[in-house]
This record gives structure tokens, C-alpha cells and sequence, in this order.
């Protein structure tokens, strides 16, 4: 055994050299020969040939061990960049602002390409055919570059294209032939299109079309007579329904939601924690995709053009005084850090739109996960993680009740819908402290609301807790308390009720096992648990406010019903040792 030794070492580094040399020296090669190329001041200084990881470049990022995104900008880079073409795996390509030239090279290599910036650079030749074969495309800026001739009706085959950047090159010829459904960005401004606009780009605002002389149609002048016969074969007129399809990734995209009309007040980004990381430019040509519409406006997913995904809270039905409030208020909630609780990142104020930003989480909701597809080949929810995500949120409440001491903040609408899940499958608390601004459309959370505030009666932490009851009551039974928003598929198969008097009902006739989820039935010795949660969930919904609990006592319920260790002096209102609350000081700043 000890002759074969060194023979087996030579197997095996000779094995992980050659699994290595597959999945990076042709990436390797690629960025190396586009360095030797392209890089005259040596600006890509770290790039070295004898790096055997080409993913630790500046600029370069990877996806199993496979360059997926470049962004080179602003770097004095010259020549042609045909090299980088052998990166078969790219995602995100950015080489904006550079002295890059000549024809742009053949990109149809580039088959999972999704976003491309090649602005800002001394490109010439015609539109790059090949750029009509990336079928998952969705940003494409060209602008700012020496490109002639005209576009190729096969542009048309991107249905994914959100952004359309061509402005200041040289290019002519009609688009009356283009139809880009999903279009969200466009500018052709500097160049010399001639003929109609068409109907589809006509919602665009004339910002988007000037500097082409013979451009015409709204939202540009009228066109003085008719450039084409739509009767006459082959003149144009492609319509929506003659474009391909989109592929199965079934990724739903709105129209902004936000204003790009000229003339609106302009307001400023405001970061927390001194990180600046985009404007309300970037927001605004961001993909936007619809999550939901609460009580305090209406929430969507953005996807940022470098490819970041936050999720903006549009305050439409909030009732907001003036602007010095509304920063006092966001400057208190922007200090929350806390694993359970969504963090909110920025904030925009203009008296035409108030726009929230926070962390996106990509799990969903509670309320999906325990309502959603109700029926067969769903995947319950099980017990284990019912009560993890039940102890997540517990706790996370019970931070911002304790957080600042000196104003008592309240959620003021806590909810299944609010309760979100994150990456590791952690709860997490979202649409804190918007209360202030009214409370919610009370038609779309009934089901969640303390007695007391039926009575006009002011909102307090122990309605919040009264609201967290119900939230218990509904991972318990999987019924959906009545009025929740909208109703939702899924709800109709566990009911929609009443749950506090439903459940008090159920338990006075004796009939505690009715009570539970049918989908928690098929886990064995759940039952103690389960009934010891209900304990909780029935103190938390009593009727008299002075009677439930503090949520730093339902947090230490919780958990010793999940048997997690507890301190006997420990109480999670100072348990926040990962991120200190806010100061006092801080909280007076409001007041």
C-alpha cells in the first residue's frame, strides 16, 4: 500500500487539475486574452495568468465556478471585446464607459445573457444582428456609441426586452415595425429614424423620441399623411399576437408603478446607514413585479439593473402629514435591526409619491405557504416549521414593542401576509410602524383586530398582541380569519371565520381535536404541543386588553413549548445583542 501512495497522489491531483481546467481555464483564457487586448493602462491589475481562479478578479463574479457576471466600467479599456465572447455562461454584461471599438462582436455565445451595457464606448458598424437571438435579454443599452443602419425587425423576437437604450448613435431608417410588449425603457433620441412611431411605443413620453427630424406620431407631432399601406402586404404593421411567445420562466412584469411624467417635485433617496446604493432612476428603470396591496398601498419586487432585487412599498392609502414628520418617523424605523424584522434600507419623499424601500424576501408569505394550492400534490406545511416561524415572529414583535421604550411603537397590522419568510426560511416581520399614518383599510384585516379598535378605541401593543393570537390560531386550524385580504386561493378549503370565537366555541364543547389542521394529523406526538400553543393563541385573543400578555412573555411561552433553552433572567426585550435597538435619543427625534 505504501508504494502505491505516490501513484495514487498523482491520480488524484492529476483528477482535480483536470475537473479544474473544465470548469475555468477557458474562462480563464477568455479574460486573460481580453486583459492582453483590451487593458492598455493596466487597470485590471489583479488579473493574473497565474491565478487559478479567475471568479477572485475584480469585476468578475461566478455561478459555479463559471464567469455569470462582468462589469468592467470606466476603465480605459480599447479595441474589441470578441475575447469575452467565449464566456459562455455570462448573465450580466457591463462595459459602460470605455474607448471599446469597431463592430460589436458576436454575441449569439451569449445564451443565458440577461442584462447588457455597452453605452459610452466608440462602437461602429450596423445593430448587432446577433443580439436578436438572446431569448432571455432584458436590458440592452447600445447608446452613446457610432452605430449606423437600421434595426432589424428580428428585434422583435425579444419578448423579455424591458430597456431599449439607442440614443445619440446614427441610426436610421423605420420602427413602425417594432413590437416589444414588455417595453418599460426606451430612448432613441440623437439618431435618424424616420416614419410613424408605433402605437405600442406611443405611451413613451416625447423625451424618448426627439432629435429624429422625421419621426412622427404621438407623442410627437401627427404624421402629415400615411407613411404605409396596411393593406399592402409586407408594410408593416406586426402585432402582438405575431410575436413569439414567452419562455416557461413565467415571469410576470407590470408597467412602473412609479411617475415618469416631467415636471413631478423631485424628492431624495434617503439611505440608512450611509449606504448609497442607487436612485430613484434606477427604481424607475427597474422591472417591477406586483407582490400584494395592503391597507398602506400597494408592495413590488424590483429588479435593479445590476441585477440587486429590493422590494418597494408605494404609500398610496397612507395618511401622511408633512414632510419633516414622515422623515422623524422613517429616521426611527430605519435604526431597527433585527434578524426577525424586515429591515427597511431607504426611503423617498415627494408630495407626489412616497415610495419604501426594504430587503426582499424570496420565500413568500405565511399566508401562502399556508394557504397557498390548497389540495392535492401540495406540500404541507409542516409542524416543525409552523412553530419555528411562529417563535420568529413572536420575537420580532416583541423587539419593535421594546425597541423604543419612550414612544411604545406598535406594528398596528399584523397579519399573515406580513409575516415573511427569508432565504433560510426564517420569519420575519414586515410593514412595521406604518400605524402612524392611520390604520389600514379596516374592510381587509377585520379578522385580525382587537376588539377594542372596533370601538374607535386607540391601537396598543396588546392589540397587537390580540393580532399575533389570531395569527396563531390560523397556523393552528389553517383556517383564514375573516375579511383577510381578499380571501385568496386556498382559503376556501380551511374555511374563513371567525377564528377567536370559532376556536373558544370548538374548545367549550369538548372538541379540542377538531380544532387542528387536518394536514397536522399525519405527525405523531405533535399533540402536546399543539395544545399548548392553543393555550397561548386563547390568552393572547381574550377580549379584555389587560389581560394578555406582554409579547416578551409569548416569545418565552413559545419556547419552551419548542423546549429551547430560557435564562431565568433573560427577557427578549433586551435579547437583540446581533443589533442594538434604537436610542432613546433617537426615539425623541420623533416625538
Amino acid at each position: 500500500m505504501a508504494e502505491r501512495t505516490p501513484y495514487f497522489l498523482f491520480l488524484v491531483c492529476s483528477l482535480i487539475s483536470l475537473l479544474h481546467g473544465t470548469y475555468s481555464n477557458s474562462d480563464l483564457e477568455a479574460l486573460m486574452a481580453f486583459k492582453a487586448s483590451s487593458d492598455v493602462s493596466n487597470n485590471l491589475s489583479d488579473w493574473n495568468s497565474t491565478s487559478i481562479d479567475p471568479c477572485s478578479f475584480s469585476g468578475v463574479s461566478c455561478i459555479n465556478h463559471r464567469v455569470s457576471r462582468l462589469v468592467l466600467e470606466n476603465l480605459d479599456l480599447r479595441n474589441s471585446f470578441e475575447s469575452l465572447t467565449a464566456l459562455t455562461q455570462l448573465r450580466v454584461m457591463s462595459l459602460k464607459r470605455n474607448r471599446l471599438s469597431g463592430p460589436i462582436p458576436d454575441l449569439s455565445n451569449f445564451t443565458a445573457l440577461k442584462l447588457l451595457f455597452l453605452s459610452h464606448n466608440d462602437f461602429s458598424g450596423h445593430f448587432p444582428a446577433s443580439a436578436t437571438s438572446l431569448a432571455r435579454l432584458y436590458r440592452l443599452d447600445l447608446s452613446h456609441n457610432n452605430l449606423s443602419g437600421e434595426i432589424p425587425t428580428t428585434i422583435n423576437r425579444l419578448t423579455h426586452l424591458l430597456t431599449l437604450r439607442l440614443e445619440e448613435n446614427r441610426f436610421s431608417g423605420s420602427i413602425s415595425s417594432l413590437v416589444l410588449p414588455n417595453l418599460q425603457d426606451l430612448n432613441i433620441t440623437g439618431n435618424s429614424f424616420a416614419g410613424e412611431i408605433p402605437k405600442s411605443f406611443s405611451t413613451f413620453p416625447k423625451s424618448a423620441f426627439t432629435q429624429n427630424p422625421n419621426l412622427c406620431g404621438s407623442p410627437m407631432e401627427n404624421c402629415k399623411k400615411a407613411l404605409t399601406n396596411p393593406t399592402k402586404p409586407g408594410s408593416g404593421g406586426a402585432t402582438a399576437s405575431s410575436v413569439i411567445p414567452s419562455d416557461s420562466e413565467k415571469i410576470v412584469y407590470s408597467s412602473s408603478p412609479y411617475p415618469a411624467q416631467p415636471g413631478f417635485e423631485r424628492g431624495q433617496m434617503v439611505f440608512f446607514e450611509g449606504v448609497k446604493r442607487f436612485e430613484l432612476e434606477d427604481l424607475l428603470r427597474a422591472s417591477a413585479e406586483m407582490l400584494g396591496k395592503g391597507g398602506f398601498g400597494t408592495a413590488y419586487k424590483a429588479v435593479l439593473d445590476d441585477g440587486n432585487v429590493v422590494a418597494v412599498k408605494r404609500l398610496k392609502d397612507a395618511q401622511i402629514g408633512g414632510k419633516r414628520e414622515f422623515e422623524q418617523h422613517m429616521e426611527v424605523l430605519g435604526r431597527l435591526r433585527h434578524s426577525n424584522v424586515v429591515c427597511l434600507r431607504a426611503y423617498y419623499f415627494a408630495s407626489e409619491e412616497k415610495l419604501l424601500v426594504y430587503d426582499y424576501m424570496p420565500n413568500g408569505s405565511l399566508f401562502w405557504l399556508l394557504h397557498g394550492n390548497r389540495g392535492p400534490g401540495r406540500t404541507p406545511l409542516d409542524w416543525t416549521t409552523r412553530l419555528k416561524i411562529a417563535a420568529g415572529a413572536a420575537r420580532g414583535l416583541a423587539f419593535i414593542h421594546s425597541s423604543c421604550k419612550s414612544l411604545r411603537l406598535i406594528h398596528g397590522n399584523i397579519k399573515s401576509t406580513n409575516i415573511l419568510i427569508d432565504k433560510s426560511g426564517n420569519a420575519q416581520v414586515s410593514d412595521f410602524g406604518l400605524s402612524l399614518f392611520g390604520a389600514p383599510q379596516p374592510s381587509k384585516s377585520n379578522g385580525y383586530r382587537a376588539p377594542e379598535s372596533n370601538d374607535g378605541r386607540k391601537l396598543t401593543q396588546k392589540s397587537d398582541v390580540f393580532s399575533f393570537g389570531v395569527l396563531l390560531l390560523e397556523l393552528l386550524t389553517g383556517k383564514c380569519p375573516s375579511a383577510v385580504d381578499g380571501g385568496g386561493p386556498g382559503c376556501g378549503y380551511g374555511g374563513v371565520v371567525d377564528l377567536p370565537r370559532w376556536v373558544q366555541s370548538v374548545v367549550r364543547e369538548e372538541w379540542t381535536a377538531e380544532v387542528f389542521d387536518l394536514e397536522l394529523m399525519r405527525y405523531k406526538d405533535i399533540e402536546e404541543e399543539m395544545v399548548g400553543l392553543l393555550q397561548v393563541a386563547m390568552t393572547c385573543t381574550t377580549s379584555n386588553p389587560d389581560q394578555r400578555p406582554r409579547m416578551s412573555q409569548v416569545v418565552k411561552m413559545i419556547d419552551e413549548i419548542r423546549g429551547a433553552e430560557v435564562s431565568p433572567s433573560h427577557d427578549v426585550v433586551d435579547s437583540v445583542s446581533e443589533s442594538p435597538s434604537v436610542s432613546e435619543g433617537t426615539c425623541g427625534a420623533s416625538q
